[in-house]
């Protein structure tokens, strides 16, 4: 499948099913919204897949793109579409692995934009969510965008059930969303915060 992004750079893709790209209108309408944010952010890109969105983020100017995804073959794909459209200024790194127990690993770093998007079945939108907040990895001013079908309600509010004493995590709220045929755009910012990231 021919995928192309940002000044029609094309990008390598699993074949098959194995992995679902964001549709190219989705992934343009998240740019808009975020037109202005991408530049110099740190950009968390969760459940990989092709690295689209990473790539995309790296094309805008990111100044690093972390992704995390499990299968290992598209992890190979990931760091092939970064590393071809990456600058020599601008980092990148992938993860391989199971995204609820990598998630832990990234405590202590922050990231001004967050990209979810999971298996549309899946049970993962609420568990990683909450990870996020409870291991405070969004920015003061950042914000998680999460892909889902339309028909998927996500909750308004995530507070995360063990908070930690050391590292007090915030709370994640709906800010707004979108809706593009059958697939949505929530996006959540923090709130209530009592920790700090820079």
């Amino acid at each position: 499948m021919a995928l192309r992004i940002y000044g029609n750079r094309a990008l390598k893709t699993l074949p098959g099913k194995d992995t679902r790209p964001t549709p190219s209108r989705v992934r343009e309408a998240l740019f808009n919204i975020w037109q202005g944010q991408v530049q110099g952010c740190r950009w968390l890109d969760l459940c990989a897949g092709s690295g689209a969105m990473g790539a995309e983020a790296l094309c805008r100017g990111a100044a690093t793109v972390t992704g995390i995804e499990q299968s290992s073959r598209a992890c190979t794909i990931v760091r092939q579409n970064w590393q071809q459209v990456a600058r020599p200024d601008q980092s990148h790194t992938v993860m391989r692995g199971h995204i609820l127990k990598c998630l832990p690993h990234l405590q202590g770093q922050c990231f001004d934009r967050i990209y979810f998007d999971p298996p549309y079945a899946s049970e993962l939108y609420h568990p990683v969510l909450e990870a996020i907040a409870s291991y405070t990895l969004l920015a003061d001013d950042g914000e998680v965008a999460v892909e889902h079908q339309v028909n998927r309600v996500l909750p308004d509010r995530i507070t995360p059930s063990n908070p930690d004493p050391v590292n007090p995590p915030f709370s994640l709220e709906i800010h707004r969303s979108k809706r593009y045929g059958i697939t949505a755009l929530t996006f959540y910012k923090s709130f209530d915060r009592r920790g700090h990231c820079d």
